[in-house]
């Protein structure tokens, strides 16, 4: 096969250990400077472009995209899609996972465990938003927020609402979410693939952190699920559309819920943790599912 890899950085873990498994396994593959792609819609066959060539050529397109570029990552992965290559995610299902509101409201529909969360823009009616989750302690997030940035506990009500406030005045969309106590201040992160759960992992906050991000200090390990917690993050992928990705649970009493799920998951703290090959597996759903280069139907919708 021929891969394009979408990516901004071609340095990171990830990104190299894509490369890696692609080429062990004997393709070829690019990586791609998503923001340096440029297109062209019109009268003629669509166009996509990069370094003055036509991108018309590849088997299969692997979007990396960050989600500060959500908006033109998405609309040059449509691109490659209109052109007949493969994609491992749709660029609908990215954009599904990056609303994170709408993956909530597709989630629930089918059933999907899910802490009780309140979506608000700029509010006075914080004591009402904190009864909607049940009252204090509550989680306070910035909706555009990723890797734990603009995440706050606020463990009482004059405090939630000062948050609440405080965020309102940054012109921003915000969730106000329940506090599962009992997690302890850990999560899961189950890597998917097409239908299974190939790796699992427990993630630890740092000492006095709620936030189990391991971009943010946390500690993770490999940890065994159980098969509703297996069920749960595939069905959670699936909801959204999403061939591969990363689900965040956590362990409450009532059973798993979903925090979020994550269309470009990094492969370096759950390959390290468990030993899994992701970007091996990652390679081998590609080698069943993609179909060759499809010369016949350029240009059709």
């Amino acid at each position: 096969m021929k891969i394009a890899l979408l990516a901004r950085n071609p340095k990171l873990y990830s990104h190299l250990r894509l490369v890696e498994a692609a080429r062990e396994r004997g393709h070829q593959i690019e990586v791609i400077d998503t923001l340096r792609v440029y297109l062209a819609i019109g009268e003629g066959p669509p166009q996509i472009r990069y370094q003055r060539r036509m991108l018309d050529d590849f088997d299969v397109v692997i979007p990396r995209i960050g989600a500060s570029i959500t908006q033109y990552g998405t609309a040059v992965l449509r691109q490659f899609e209109v052109l007949g290559t493969y994609p491992l995610n749709e660029s609908q299902a990215i954009a599904r996972s990056r609303d994170k509101q709408r993956s909530f409201q597709l989630m629930a529909r089918k059933g999907i465990g899910l802490p009780v969360t309140a979506f608000a823009h700029k509010t006075r009616q914080a004591d009402d938003l904190i009864d909607m989750v049940g009252g204090p302690p509550v989680v306070i997030k910035l909706v555009e927020g990723t890797q734990g940035i603009g995440v706050v506990l606020a463990e009482t009500r004059n405090t939630a609402k000062s948050m609440i406030e405080a965020f309102g005045s940054l012109n921003a969309n915000i969730l106000i979410q329940e506090f599962i106590a009992e997690s302890k201040g850990e999560d899961l992160r189950c890597i998917v693939i097409g239908d299974r759960v190939v790796a699992s992992i427990r993630r630890r906050g740092a000492p006095g952190d709620f936030r189990s991000n391991l971009h943010r200090g946390g500690h993770a390990e490999a940890v065994k699920i159980s098969p509703l917690e297996r069920k749960t993050a595939v069905k959670a992928a699936k909801s959204l559309g999403l061939n591969v990705c990363g689900v965040d649970m956590l362990r409450a009493n009532r059973g798993p819920v979903v925090l979020e799920v994550n269309s470009s998951p990094g492969l370096e703290g759950v390959e390290k943790a468990t030993g899994v090959d992701i970007a091996g597996a990652i390679i081998g759903f590609l080698e069943k599912n993609a179909r060759p280069h499809r010369t016949k139907t350029r240009g059709k919708g």
